[in-house]
């Protein structure tokens, strides 16, 4: 069996296959949490689209079909900057979007970062 890059191990629960052990643990904590209404709404891997795919300008348009007369997009240059929340939920009346981390990357804080930027006005950010 190989390891991971960081010795996290997928865990099942409920039949739901998590990243880590502690991530599956947390999930197990939020739905007590929601059972005795101290949470409630939790949603599991919820994307957030921190900056939007770019595409070159095609010039041309579509010429049929429902996108009749739109433009069409060119070839995609840059991907999308996407950050995907463990869990979200509603506590208080608060949104909270909670991530259950092990090993903080490069990639992790930026994306965290510009969540905050982006979403912090809608979202409390937390990390277990």
């Amino acid at each position: 069996m190989t390891r991971s890059k960081y010795s996290a191990r997928k865990c099942i629960c409920d039949g739901i296959t998590f990243d880590s052990r502690k991530e599956a643990q947390r999930y197990r904590e939020l739905k007590l949490l929601q059972r005795t209404g101290a949470v409630s709404d939790l949603q599991l891997q919820v994307r957030f689209t921190l900056l939007p795919a770019q595409y070159e300008q095609s010039g041309s348009v579509y010429v049929r079909g429902p996108r009749k007369g739109q433009p069409k997009p060119g070839r995609c240059i840059e991907q999308s900057v996407v950050y995907i929340a463990d869990f979200v939920y509603t506590e208080n009346g608060k949104k909270i979007a909670e991530d259950a981390k092990g090993m903080r990357t490069r990639d992790y804080i930026i994306k965290r970062k510009l969540f905050r930027y982006f979403f912090g006005r809608d979202y409390e950010f937390r990390e277990v």
